[in-house]
């Protein structure tokens, strides 16, 4: 019979992490692997810890006191964990546990010296990255002196690092366990640690080796700079030999030592070059093994190499899902190279939406989307790769791709201009999206933009008749039905014409007007306040709502402590107060024209305004605070004040130059033409979420029916499940809890990954740049879209319903879609990370006449909240002010 508290790493692999650990059930794993060698040993399971911490005096009253803490209180942490530590260390192993161990040392050697590493349940999972947080201890002799690192190892569960991710990361103390490795000993000539991918680019191509003298704690600790080699295809293709002059060596008596590399060999390589391919190509066994890429430890003794550790490398993006099907969980998914080389463009980059989705999003996504798109990392990527070999249509996917975000341009050129990567094709015609020709001409006439809005709502108005009576797996058929006619509304010819119109004008007022006037992006002040912009009107009027409520004390007492209340009573416990009706009634209105806009709308499971109206408050009690009545007419008037102005000023510059009356005949033409379509520009995206709250309902109503019926756990659980499992969950009444269950630790692993705006089939996420020489040192660059200079407080908010904003301040976010327009109208200007000159924030941002800049690389990061910034938007580039 199996001992429960001993186990060979021959007894595990990588299903056996509830028993042995990360780190031991990938060490079991590797020892299977042919070729590959692991120095023997043996894991302490994670039963013998739980078995040894019912000894520790007290530990559940411990754990809740720590559980309490604020994760940012450290001195408190540092405290009370360097407590429960020296409690397990001074802790006796029991009994029959210390009998266990000390027998699987006499059959490994007493003599020997070992290796004793901590294991965690959550440590080297493809979801976490638990790495350095638990300690290891080499060169431990004798069976005393294990049983006493077993004990440090069990403690360091509590090391000040480990307990603050947990509590950061919202892991219960209680569900981590601890196990431990123990190994013979290696004493190594060389170690280092082999990445299968490029760390930093993610190729999967090139692998990574680090390499120095002695054991490789010398590289893991910073204490010397390794040799680098970086391999492909077999090949060497650089190295990097670093003077090496410490390294870390083991001591007669027990444990290890920094100790002075001789001069003489300081400077010679750790690894010869064939020694390096040679790891590798182990190295890529451990790869296929576990199905993804690898961060390995490896030593080099005199009869080859061994392998203590390999963990997945977390940061990497995975490869999109090209078969839409299962990513297999883990998020990677081979490119197949049968394809030949791909490249793919961020869906999310385009839709200003860059946080992960989840399953059902991302799939509703798909089937109403107009060209195919493939998974990755739960966001969305178009394959642009028969675009780039066709010369007929790659001038024109750059220039679209340029005019939507000019790094994204600069990052398909830089792969564009690597030997071979996409081949040119005959200029046939491409697969992939129609590139984009010039439309038919369309009448600047206000008529055809009322018309297709009327199209538009009775469309929906049509859906949200017919989809009343179905339910089940009817109600399916019905979808897919009704996504063939979204998609039909969204080709609309003449809803294209319109768009194309409007931003055809704009581009050409900024030009011909930078050529004939010098001035740049006329086009933003002539296109202040224009009509039917339903997303400008959406932040207009939330400053009606705010004029209601005003003078309503009671009310404005209620909603500043609106925070702790549930949105499902929200509304109802509003209209109890005093004045409160008028309030409610207002609200109630908003949300009926408005309330199925959200943050991250483009994913049908974000919770909508109507279902969290509590989202509002802050931005309801900012214009409260921040603004006068009438402010919503007066800043419409304002800008359309403005407008007017510049346009006679454009005019009658014109007519002064040579040529003058036709250059500004023209530009009359392109002002009016403008001004007609470009309010048109937000109202399809409009139309697509007002169909999807309405497909939210539905599916949300089945949702509840398999909660009823035991299916589900939650209504929610069904965010988790694409549409087609979905589907297939409500016909067959079976729902994969487990499935569902990885979905979820999946999505809340992606939100550490950062989405490129390419990314290529080796896995390589492609950064573009600016490549400009005209921006002050210090300055952040970006991609000017509404023009000005202002300078302000800068408030980096990541969340709307934390928004707390005063007049003046700056915005600054991670990416802005038409559900932050509310607070546009309360800001003196706006820095994202994300956007382009036709993106929802900065058509808005020109709407309002608030300075702009965006696709500002890490400004949420290199900005601090607070900060005094000057943001040159007519420039492109913000200052960082002392």
């Amino acid at each position: 019979m199996t001992n429960p508290y001993v186990l060979d790493l021959s007894e595990v692999d990588e299903t056996r992490v509830a028993a042995v650990g990360g780190k031991g059930a990938h060490l079991g794993g590797l020892s299977r692997i042919e070729g590959i060698r692991v120095p023997d040993g043996f894991c302490v399971t994670t039963d013998a810890f739980r078995r040894a911490m019912a000894e520790v005096p007290s530990i559940d009253e411990r754990l809740d006191d720590l559980s309490r803490l604020n994760p940012e209180d450290q001195e408190a942490i540092r405290t009370l964990s360097a407590r429960i530590r020296r409690i397990i260390e001074e802790i006796a192993v029991p009994g029959d546990i210390a009998a266990a161990i000390t027998g699987s040392i006499a059959r490994f050697g007493e003599q020997a010296a070992y290796a004793v590493r901590s294991s965690a349940t959550a440590e080297d999972l493809p979801t976490a990255s638990f790495a350095g947080q638990q300690d290891t201890y080499l060169n431990v002799l004798g069976p005393i002196a294990v049983l006493h690192h077993i004990s440090r190892c069990w403690a360091s569960m509590f090391t000040e690092r480990a307990v603050v991710y947990r509590q950061r990361n919202g892991i219960d103390h209680r569900t981590v366990h601890m196990a431990v490795v123990v190994q013979r000993m290696v004493f190594p000539h060389a170690s280092g640690i082999l990445f299968t991918a490029d760390p930093v680019t993610g190729n999967r191509k090139v692998a990574t080796v680090d390499a120095g003298f002695g054991l490789g704690e010398a590289l893991v600790s910073g204490l010397v700079n390794p040799d680098v080699f970086t391999v492909r295809d077999g090949e060497v293709v650089t190295r990097t030999i670093a003077a090496k002059e410490r390294a870390i060596h083991a001591l007669p008596a027990g444990g290890t030592r920094e100790v002075p590399v001789d001069a003489r060999q300081r400077e010679r390589p750790a690894l010869t070059d064939e020694q390096a391919v040679r790891l590798v190509g182990l190295g890529r066994s451990i790869e296929a093994h576990f199905g993804r890429p690898q961060d390995i430890e490896w030593c080099l003794a005199d009869d080859g190499f061994r392998f203590v550790q390999s963990r997945p490398i977390t940061t990497l993006f995975p490869l999109p899902d090209i078969e839409n099907g299962d990513e297999g969980d883990d998020g990677e998914n081979a490119d197949g190279n049968d394809r030949g080389n791909r490249v793919y463009v961020s869906v999310g980059h385009q839709q200003m939406m860059t946080d992960p989705m989840k399953p059902l999003g991302y799939s509703m996504w798909q089937l109403t989307a107009m060209v195919p798109m493939h998974e990755a990392g739960g966001r969305l990527f178009v394959d642009v790769t028969p675009r780039l070999a066709s010369p007929t249509s790659r001038d024109g996917l750059l220039d679209a791709m340029g005019k939507g975000d000019p790094l994204v341009r600069d990052a398909l050129e830089t792969v564009l201009e690597r030997d071979g990567f996409v081949p040119s094709l005959p200029d046939t015609a491409p697969g992939g999206p129609p590139s984009t020709g010039a439309p038919a001409p369309i009448e600047t006439d206000p008529a055809v933009v009322t018309e297709l809005i009327e199209r538009s709502r009775t469309s929906i108005g049509a859906l949200e008749q017919d989809i009343r009576t179905k339910e089940g797996p009817a109600l399916f058929d019905f979808l897919l039905e009704a996504f063939e006619e979204h998609k039909r509304v969204l080709a609309d010819p003449l809803s294209m014409r319109a768009l194309m119109a409007g931003m055809d004008a704009t581009w050409w007022l900024n030009d011909r007007l930078r050529e004939w006037l010098g001035e740049k992006n006329a086009a933003d002040t002539l296109t202040l306040s224009a009509p039917d912009n339903v997303t400008s009107e959406m932040g207009l009027a939330l400053l009606d709502v705010a004029d209601v409520i005003r003078p309503l004390p009671e009310v404005l007492a209620f909603l500043r402590e609106a925070e702790h209340l549930e949105d499902a009573t929200f509304l109802d416990e509003l209209a109890k107060t005093e004045g409160g009706g008028a309030a409610r009634e207002a609200i109630e209105a908003y949300l009926d024209r408005y309330g199925m806009r959200c943050v991250g709308e483009i994913d049908i499971t974000r919770p909508r305004w109507r279902e969290r109206p509590t989202t509002l408050v802050p931005v309801i009690l900012d214009h409260v605070r921040n603004f006068g009545p009438g402010a919503a007419e007066q800043r419409f008037e304002q800008g359309r004040r403005k407008a007017r102005q510049k346009e006679q000023d454009v005019l009658s510059r014109l007519r002064a130059l040579p040529d003058g009356d036709r250059k500004a005949d023209e530009t009359q033409r392109m002002i009016d033409r403008v001004r007609t379509f470009i309010g048109y520009r937000e109202y399809p995206k409009y139309g697509i979420v007002s169909r999807y709250f309405v497909y939210k309902r539905a599916l949300l109503a089945e949702a509840e029916r398999l909660v009823r019926d035991k299916v589900l756990d939650q209504k929610e659980d069904a965010f988790y499940l694409t549409f087609q499992e979905l589907h297939e969950a409500v016909r067959s009444h079976r729902a994969d809890a487990r499935l569902i269950q990885r979905r979820k630790e999946a999505f809340r692993s992606y939100h550490a990954l950062t989405p490129p705006r390419v990314l290529t089939s080796d896995g390589e996420a492609v950064t573009g740049a600016y490549r400009r020489d005209d921006v002050p040192a210090g300055a952040l660059t970006g991609l000017p879209v509404s023009a000005g200079t202002v300078e302000g407080r800068a408030r980096v908010i990541l969340d709307m319903a934390e928004a707390d904003l005063d007049a003046g301040d700056i915005l600054v976010t991670t990416f802005t879609d038409p559900s932050w327009s509310p607070l546009f109208v309360g800001i003196a200007g706006l820095v994202t990370e994300v956007g382009g000159l036709m993106t929802h924030g900065a058509v808005i941002a020109r709407e309002y006449g608030l300075p702009a800049v965006v696709g500002v690389e890490r400004a949420t990061r290199l900005i601090r909240d607070g900060q005094r910034i000057r943001v040159h938007a007519t420039d492109g580039y913000v200052e960082l002010l002392p």
